[in-house]
């Protein structure tokens, strides 16, 4: 199978990655089920990577649909040690201007349930460490493959995932504001803590398309708006990606690398050949 190291999920606006060379498509299974569409694989900068598009290509899949543990445990198959996950989010803070970049450090779950957010149920428990949810060394890079590629960009800030699909009330995004957010999402949650399970090393670049809906200045976030923000993003968003490629190279580590290894609280003679079998990608050497 056609292995890679670096991963890219693109989000709403992103369905393809510009600039891949020996490209080849391919599609795979997985316990959880398929993931949201065939995998591009391809090489950038001399590193081979992996792209997925979130929502499957032609946007099929609603956020509160997304296969995010088939999505993650792809990426592993392949030999992801570090994804990059390109957002299209909306701004609760004047100065994060539609159009501009952010690169968040901080989430905030305000999902309401159904989305399944562990790869550890069934038989076997891990607590993983999230109070970081976001990789500090490939958010580093992140940032300065944003300022390379001249964007406006901002370092750093909170990333509130709501359950979507439908946009915020003017309610709900004044007490964001309120709780001091400063982006909402739809896709992030589970996405970085299934990815941080699987030990990949995850951080988001954030495209902000609108004010939400708090902004006196601008009319209520539409679709036709958000797209008109998206095609002006997507090709600064692949320029980031490319800078952040380079940058990455082959020796590449991250606190993530290791996370599960003081995780998993099960006694592991009561963990049935079934989980173990059925984790053996994302925890075998734990087990």
């Amino acid at each position: 199978m056609s292995q890679a190291t670096i991963g890219v999920i693109g989000g709403s606006g992103l369905y393809a990655m510009e600039g891949l060379t020996d490209v080849e498509e391919v599609r795979l299974t997985t316990p959880y089920g398929d993931p949201s569409d065939a995998f591009i694989i391809g090489t950038l900068a001399g590193q081979r990577v992996a792209f997925l598009p979130r929502h499957g290509r032609g946007h099929r899949i609603n956020p509160s649909e997304l296969p995010s543990r088939a999505n993650i445990h792809a990426f592993k198959q392949l030999g992801i040690r570090a994804l990059i996950s390109v957002s299209a989010v909306g701004s609760l803070r004047e100065e994060y201007a539609p159009g501009h970049v952010v690169i968040p450090n901080q989430l905030f779950d305000r999902t309401k349930g159904g989305r399944p957010t562990t790869f550890f149920e069934q038989g076997i428990v891990a607590h993983i460490a999230f109070d970081k949810p976001f990789c500090p060394v490939l958010t580093s890079i992140l940032h300065e493959a944003a300022v390379t590629a001249g964007a406006t960009v901002h370092m750093g800030g909170t990333m509130v995932v709501m359950e979507g699909p439908a946009f915020s009330t003017l309610a709900e995004s004044e007490e964001n504001r309120r709780r001091g957010h400063d982006l909402i999402g739809m896709t992030a949650l589970p996405e970085a803590k299934l990815a941080r399970e699987a030990e990949i090393a995850y951080g988001t670049l954030a495209m902000v398309t609108d004010y939400d809906a708090w902004h006196p200045g601008h009319d209520a976030v539409t679709v036709d708006a958000v797209v008109a923000v998206l095609h002006a993003n997507a090709t600064l968003s692949q320029q980031i990606v490319a800078q952040a490629v380079a940058r990455i190279g082959a020796d590449f580590t991250s606190p993530a690398h290791s996370a599960l290894a003081t995780a998993i609280i099960t006694d592991r003679s009561r963990i049935a050949p079934e989980v173990k079998e059925r984790l053996a990608l994302i925890a075998g050497k734990y087990l």
